[in-house]
């Protein structure tokens, strides 16, 4: 007996190799949102101020990695293709809704297990979320790939700048950083 994904490709003419491709493709995407899914979820945080625009982001990102899957040519990390979409995802949320951005906060939990120091840290993150917040575009996407864990090449790629660049506005983008966090204590 066909399962109903398979009677659906045969109705829609689909021979049992688009059935396979399919399946590998969803695989595929599975694994990098599993591997990926909280780092994406930091990225987004970091353009958007409510956990309901977050949510929307992340939506449109996952949207646009599973059209963009098919075309995948392994010339770059997955993790590089994958940032690569949620950046331009990203920079095309934060255009469209560029005034809503001004006066919306952002939900931050942290899990700590003493309140107290669950607190502080609570308080640190968003001061720290607010200060990248507040930074020029360029710099906001070089701090925020560089907080994932992201190499000057990764984020090069990511970001279709030079490594020096990518040196340079990250080295910009911390001092703003600093002397934010300093004006804001």
């Amino acid at each position: 007996m066909k399962s109903f994904t398979e009677a659906d490709a045969v109705l829609a003419g689909e021979g049992p190799f688009a059935i396979v491709e399919r399946a590998e493709l969803e695989q595929q995407f599975d694994q990098l949102l599993t591997a990926n899914g909280a780092a994406l979820g930091r990225l987004a945080a970091s353009y958007t101020n409510t956990a309901s625009d977050r949510d929307d982001l992340l939506q449109e990102i996952a949207m646009a990695v599973w059209q963009a899957l098919r075309t995948f040519r392994a010339e770059c990390s997955a993790r590089t293709f994958l940032f690569r979409i949620a950046h331009n995802r990203a920079i095309a949320y934060l255009s469209r809704n560029r005034a809503q951005f001004a006066c919306e906060e952002m939900d931050v939990h942290d899990p700590a297990p003493d309140p107290e120091s669950g607190l502080a840290q609570q308080q640190r993150a968003e001061r720290l979320r607010r200060a990248i917040h507040r930074l020029p575009v360029v710099y906001r996407q070089v701090i925020t790939l560089a907080l994932e864990d992201m190499g000057y090449a990764e984020i090069a790629e990511v970001l279709g700048i030079s490594e020096s660049n990518v040196g340079v506005r990250l080295s910009r983008a911390r001092q703003l950083l600093r002397e934010s966090l300093e004006n804001f204590k």
